[in-house]
């Protein structure tokens, strides 16, 4: 008797098992089916569209919602953002995508450096990168986010799509170290044309010619990609309250691991100085 009733139950279980299974797999195909035909009917209902151009473009969209989104959900935005690059080989598209993400995220600054200077030799080749990845990243909303490259040195509009709301500058080491003795050089010769006297030379003097050059607020947070542990030369006088975070590589570099590093500056706690 005791074996017939564990034979009877072991039939209900299976039974049982056997209906749960049914029903799960008619509630897969019945969302596939829903899918499908709402993908019929949907090009229908907005005019014969068509799908692939549609898909594109829903894409971005979609893209640029989450990334300006993510960036109202961070606790603090850095205004002005530098991309140290300390590998040797330099993968123009990925930086170009950095420069890009942080335009659609909100930031106002970017700044690009390596220590070879090979930015500073290929500018335009760099200006044409972004332009393309921002048009292929953001879509027909690119014009929202438009960028402003600046001239180093003279700091003048080099090229812009209006309206302008980021400003893209490459750097290289002659706009650091270089900057100091520079500057330090201009305020000897005012001394010796007596215009100032070493009285008046002190760091705030010093602090505003260095800014006056750059024409840009210093950096709140740089991204240093390589293994290099070494800022290179990069704004020596201008990160003394800067944030940096390093990353593996900037090669195949991902929207993800950038809003990480952002998220990673949002809650740190900055001293300056105290």
């Amino acid at each position: 008797m005791a074996l017939l009733y564990e034979m009877a139950w072991r039939f209900l279980h299976a039974l049982l098992y056997v209906q749960r299974a049914l029903v799960a797999w008619f509630r897969v195909h019945i969302w596939r089916w829903k899918r499908a035909v709402v993908g019929l009917l949907l090009p229908l209902a907005l005019g014969f569209h068509n799908p692939k151009k549609t898909g594109a473009i829903g894409k971005r969209t979609s893209r640029r919602v989450r990334w300006g989104a993510d960036g109202r959900t961070l606790e603090k935005l850095p205004l002005h953002v530098g991309l140290l690059i300390t590998e040797e080989e330099i993968h123009f598209t990925d930086v170009a995508n950095l420069v890009v993400w942080c335009m659609a995220v909100g930031i106002s600054y970017v700044s690009v450096y390596d220590n070879q200077g090979v930015f500073r030799r290929n500018n335009s080749r760099l200006m044409e990168e972004i332009l393309k990845q921002q048009q292929e990243l953001l879509g027909m909303d690119s014009s929202k986010y438009s960028v402003e490259f600046m001239k180093n040195g003279t700091d003048k509009q080099e090229h812009q799509v209006l309206p302008c709301q980021s400003v893209v500058k490459v750097l290289s080491p002659d706009d650091g170290r270089l900057s100091i003795v520079q500057a330090a050089q201009q305020l000897c010769r005012a001394v010796e044309q007596k215009e100032k006297t070493i009285k008046d030379i002190n760091v705030t003097v010093l602090d505003s010619l260095l800014r006056e050059s750059k024409n840009i607020p210093d950096p709140d947070l740089v991204l240093k990609f390589g293994p290099v542990e070494s800022t290179l030369g990069f704004l020596p006088w201008h990160i003394r309250l800067t944030e940096i975070i390093s990353m593996p590589s900037h090669v195949d570099v991902s929207y993800d691991d950038l809003f990480g590093a952002l998220q990673r500056y949002a809650t740190c706690e900055q001293r300056l100085g105290k």
